[in-house]
């Protein structure tokens, strides 16, 4: 086998089992010296498991995992740091306040008698950095630096400590184009030097681009491995997705409504996050926002709801043109339920009526006085509203299952006259029962007329729900799917930036 072919990293028929479900069926994947070898699947495929095995997180329940022809064991981040392996997060892990060098050797500072010789660290960092041509300087405080100059301090962390193999997790989704397009050749020098790279990306344009090979898993189970030279992009996604798909979530029949326009946006622009996004959402329609991480469907229906500003463009409700803030969206009849329920949709501490009170006090309140009889009403029809389990109103909704919390933060706005609803990844870890629950209220709320605007990244659940469907790229919209049949593979493949220039919005 020739250099450039040898294997650096092999596993072999990995196995992870929880609760008799198996994440992880006999998964096959290795990965040769100096390449880049990105892995890809949807949601649930297995590669945040197969990546934990790899890092020690997890312990794996059967096979083998082999480090330069040698089986090796890894039971914990010890282990697989000892073996050359290092994972750059997209959650990093900086101290902030500390310099680049600092940061690099923490834990790992040179002494001599007892002292730590700051000066060698600086100039031995600076040497790290100066041999790969990144741009930053050893003494630079971190909380200075870019979004991607910090991930370039990540990967210097691992060159530090020797790292053979690199895991790269969703490197590019709070990147800027670039930012990214300086991280792709960092990868590229480091491939040119002998650094083993794993690439995870939703991206898959930059998949295709940057991979010399592709593993793709679908349910636990590997479904391909492809040489770059072999890269159809249709062919890849069809393996990612799978044939067997029930006619619910593999596709869908879009129509537009005739119905009144209830809320419109025209060349709405925040710059940084999105610009000249246009559309309409009619009464007892859903229209749905998809994309990539990072797109700006987030921030477009913040703009909307007045949580976050615009720069330009213009806000239409009910034909007049609206300056939005939280107070007068809420009396205008708009509801927002966000991406992060936890820390913003709901107070854990406070019961189920108490959360639905928090926006119902123009209702229930009184010369400062709150109506105790009208806010336990409201709770109680909360719970009757969203078949709320269990169907106590007096629960702290932080001891309720995911899908509970859910039900309670929209339980919220059921009780109030609802005319718009913004709806920000509504089933983000929640079970599949309590999902289709969200789905038959969000789609009873489109039959009582009211104008449901829903930003999703499932693609099935896109699907299931939608009447009419945008994708956004990079801020932008890019397609609408308004008519006809739209299909897992279409919405995939304009997501990742493979739709011709006539076809776009």
């Amino acid at each position: 086998m020739s250099e450039k072919n040898e294997l650096l990293f092999e596993m072999r028929n990995i196995e992870k089992i929880f609760a008799h479900v198996h994440a992880l069926d006999h998964v096959n994947f290795d990965v040769r010296k100096g390449e880049v070898h990105a892995l890809l699947g949807e949601n649930g495929a297995g590669k945040s498991t197969l990546i934990k095995i790899l890092t020690g997180v997890y312990t794996k329940d059967g096979g083998q995992i082999f480090m330069d022809g040698k089986e090796i064991e890894i039971n914990s981040r010890d282990d697989a740091a000892d073996a050359g392996i290092a994972v750059i997060f997209q959650e990093l892990s900086l101290v902030p306040t500390l310099s680049v060098y600092q940061n690099i050797l923490l834990g790992k500072e040179q002494s001599r008698f007892g002292f730590i010789s700051d000066r060698a660290e600086k100039q031995q960092i600076q040497e790290l950095i100066d041999r790969y041509g990144f741009p930053v300087k050893a003494t630079d405080i971190v909380e200075t630096l870019s979004v991607a100059q910090k991930q370039m301090v990540e990967i210097l962390k691992a060159l530090a400590a020797d790292a053979k193999l690199v895991i790269m997790d969703e490197p590019t989704a709070s990147l800027s184009s670039r930012e990214s397009e300086l991280l792709y050749k960092i990868i590229n020098q480091l491939r040119d030097r002998g650094v083993s790279i794993i690439y995870i990306s939703h991206r898959l344009e930059e998949v295709f681009n940057l991979s010399d090979r592709i593993t793709i898993l679908r349910d636990g189970k590997n479904a391909g491995v492809v040489e770059k030279e072999n890269i159809v992009p249709s062919e890849i996604v069809k393996m990612m997705i799978g044939k067997e798909l029930s006619e619910s979530t593999a596709s869908r029949e879009l129509h537009t409504s005739d119905a009144e326009v209830e809320l419109a946006v025209k060349d709405l622009t925040h710059i940084g996050a999105y610009n000249h996004v246009s559309f309409e959402v009619k009464k007892g329609e859903v229209l749905v926002l998809t994309g990539l991480v990072g797109s700006g469907r987030t921030e477009v229906i913040r703009s909307i709801y007045g949580a976050d500003p615009y720069d330009s463009g213009e806000i239409i409700f009910e034909g007049k043109v609206i300056k939005p803030s939280i107070k007068r969206s809420v009396a205008n009849g708009f509801g927002l339920i966000p991406e992060d329920r936890r820390t913003q949709g709901f107070s854990p501490l406070l019961s189920v009526t108490g959360n639905v009170a928090l926006t119902s006090y123009d209702k229930i309140a009184k010369g400062g006085f709150v109506n105790k009889k009208d806010e336990d009403a409201l709770g109680r029809k909360a719970v009757e509203l969203t078949d709320l389990r269990p169907a106590n109103p007096n629960v702290k909704v932080g001891d309720l299952s995911g899908g509970n919390q859910q039900k309670a933060v929209l339980g919220k706005w059921l009780t109030r006259d609802l005319k718009v609803v913004l709806i920000d990844e509504p089933t983000v870890g929640i079970d599949i029962g309590a999902k289709d629950e969200i789905y038959n209220i969000i789609e009873g709320l489109a039959e009582q007329g009211v104008a449901v605007l829903m930003v999703s990244s499932d693609i099935a659940e896109v699907l299931r729900v939608a009447h009419r469907i945008i994708v956004m790229r990079e801020g932008k919209i890019i397609k609408e799917f308004n008519h006809g049949v739209a299909t897992q593979e279409d919405i995939l493949l304009a997501s990742s930036g493979f739709v011709d220039e006539k076809e776009a919005a």
